[in-house]
């Protein structure tokens, strides 16, 4: 009775901690889907400003010390996207794992849409 007892409490604890794995990761892409989206539109405004920073260089109203300005913070911004798209991966991949698996190679995007939007912009110009 000892031993079944005994395993009855390692299985609760085996579900138990497969649930808290599950749990924190669905937690931890929610909030990173969040702080994307917040990201996203920091990465937008950041652009707009770059834009009009170069309207403006071009129309010699200011200096390139502006663009260049403008374009660094457009850039750290765009990084700091990049980075929070990493964590979301590597923290859907852990959701993935705490599941059991069910990987699915075909099923992700080729490219993320976040990535490259400045250098797009920026090689135009």
């Amino acid at each position: 009775r000892a031993a079944y007892d005994y395993q009855v409490a390692a299985y609760r604890e085996s579900v138990l901690t497969g649930f808290q794995q599950v749990e924190d990761n669905l937690a931890a892409v929610r909030i990173l889907e969040n702080e994307a989206r917040v990201q996203e539109e920091a990465v937008t405004a950041a652009q707009r400003s770059l834009d009009l920073s170069v309207t403006r260089y071009k129309g010699g109203v200011t200096s390139y010390l502006e663009v260049i300005t403008a374009q660094s913070a457009a850039l750290a911004d765009e990084v700091t996207a990049v980075n929070i798209l990493g964590r979301r991966m590597a923290n859907t991949v852990l959701l993935i794992q705490a599941l059991g698996g069910g990987w699915d190679r075909s099923s992700l995007p080729e490219r993320p849409e976040c990535c490259g939007k400045l250098a797009k912009s920026s090689g135009s110009n």
